[in-house]
């Protein structure tokens, strides 16, 4: 069976740092990232990262968070800094998988981020 489960989120103050952590099983990974969704909002891309190690991430989050992967772990990471309230939402975990040839993706549960002092 194919999953992602992500775990990291909390409540932090701004200014301050979190890392997400997504662990993929069941499949073989390719591309792989964070998206986010706040209340009210449609969710949006966060940061994505190839296979090739070719990352791209949202203007307004370029600068403070940084995606990386572990291909040994099945696991992509994405470090949160000088964190602000706009940054409250749930962030998920999206991974696209191949199985028998035909490509797949697959989205967590997701995981909590609040930013509040």
């Amino acid at each position: 069976q194919v999953q992602v489960v992500e775990s990291g989120g909390g409540l932090v103050q701004p200014g301050g740092s979190l890392r997400l952590s997504c662990v993929a099983s069941g499949g073989n990974f390719y591309a792989m990232g964070w998206y986010r969704q706040a209340p009210g909002k449609q969710r949006e891309l966060v940061a994505t990262i190839s296979a090739g190690r070719s990352i791209n991430y949202a203007d307004s989050v370029k600068g403070r968070f940084t995606i990386s992967r572990d291909d040994a772990k099945n696991t992509v990471y994405l470090q949160m800094n000088s964190l602000k309230p706009e940054d409250t939402a749930v962030y998920y975990c999206n991974a696209d998988y191949e199985i028998l040839g035909d490509f797949f993706d697959i989205w967590g549960q997701g995981t909590q981020v609040t930013v509040s002092s």
